[in-house]
This record gives structure tokens, sequence and C-alpha cells, in this order.
């Protein structure tokens, strides 16, 4: 967008470890195991997936593309009323109230909000609805007829892809990233905190709390409680 107008500032969240005091993909690939919708297979490469992304040798497309083909044939509103309800049930008690007043802070300096994450619609749409924030920015899965194809639409937004995702945001709606707001707990989202000019650390993983600290950076603890 270019109308002549001052350019804005947007304030993007990250959610697991970040406005989540959890890692959500863990709690569903855990709530699939129970209720029996995950085997044994699935499970280990999930388990594998899940190591990979701690260890940060971890391709978000290359995982999309291995993991997206699972819910082929799923219908979206049956999919979007299960995770409405896994995220009532199991979810929404883990927000940190911190990231709250922060959402609230940037939306009283006139910043727009923006949910910034890896996961898909469907479990980040009810936390958003929570929150309040209008615009997410996520891994979009194709649709076709009311149902999922089981593909995904590249880049996913994790690593340099969250890059690619902020940056189309910025373009549609007039943002100028480098006086924008970026909070995250993750090494993966590197590219995303050196993409704004305003990066703030959440929660640090081992490898971002040592980068930080090389950095001369501090950062904050969110917590549920």
């Amino acid at each position: 967008m270019d109308d002549g107008s001052a350019p804005r500032i947007a304030a993007f969240f990250d959610v697991d470890n970040t406005l989540l005091a959890i890692n959500s993909a863990v709690a569903w690939v855990r709530h699939r195991r129970r209720t029996g919708a995950m085997g044994l297979y699935a499970l280990g490469r999930s388990i594998v997936w899940l190591a990979r992304y701690k260890l940060g040798s971890f391709d978000f497309d290359a995982v999309a593309a291995r993991e997206v083909p699972i819910y082929k044939g799923v219908d979206v509103g049956r999919f979007e009323r299960e995770l409405a309800a896994w995220f009532d049930a199991e979810i929404a008690a883990h927000i940190c109230p911190a990231g709250v007043e922060r959402i609230a802070y940037h939306r009283a300096q006139g910043h727009l909000v923006a949910l910034l994450t890896s996961g898909t619609r469907f479990s980040v749409d009810p936390l958003a609805r929570r929150l309040g924030v209008e615009h997410v920015l996520c891994t979009e899965l194709e649709e076709e007829g009311g149902a999922l194809t089981g593909r995904h639409l590249p880049p996913a937004c994790g690593g340099p892809g969250k890059v690619v995702h902020a940056e189309r945001f910025a373009k549609a709606h007039g943002v100028d990233l480098d006086e924008s707001f970026f909070y995250t707990d993750s090494y993966s989202d590197l590219p995303m905190l050196e993409r704004v000019g305003k990066p703030r650390i959440i929660n640090p993983d081992a490898r971002l709390r040592r980068w930080a600290r090389a950095q001369g950076w501090g950062y904050e603890r969110w917590t549920a409680t």
C-alpha cells in the first residue's frame, strides 16, 4: 500500500512459548495420541521433527510437505470446531497475561498487532479470537470444496518464511518493518528478529539465549500465572 500516508508500525507476536507458556504443537501431538488419532509411527515421526526443531536443523516446508498429507480430505468446518474445542479445553489456560498486556500496550500506541506463527489458522484462530487480534500470519493449508487437500501453500510460516509473510503483510498494510516489533522465543526466528527494527526476546530457548547474550540483548520471562 502506498497512498502517501505515513508508514505504520506493527507488533508481530510468535505464539508457542511466547503468548502461550507451552508449545501448542507438542500439546496437539499429545492430544491426537491420547484420543487415538495418531499411531505409534506417526508419533515417532513427530518426535523426530520436534527434536530437529529444538536443534535448529528444521526445514519448515519439508516438514509441512510430510505432515500435512495426513489431513487430506478432512472437512474444514469439522476441523475448525475440533481445534476450537481443543483450544478451550487444553490451551486457553496457558495464555501469558504479560503477552495480553503487551498487545494492549501496542494497540494503545496505534500499532497494528499480528500473530506470526508456523502453526495453521485452525490452531491459531481460536487464540486470535480470544485476544481480539485481527491479523493472523501462519502456515496456510490448501482447501478445495470445503475439505483440506493435504497440501500447504509455500512458504510455510517458519524460519525465513516468517520474513516472507511479514513482508507481504507490510506491503499490504503500509507497515515499516524497520520501526516494527517482533516477539519470539525461538532461535529459528532469527531471520525475523534481524528483519525488524525492534526485536523482543521472550522465554528464549538455549540457542537464542546464548545468541542474545553475545549480542548484548536482554530478554523477558512470561508465564501463564
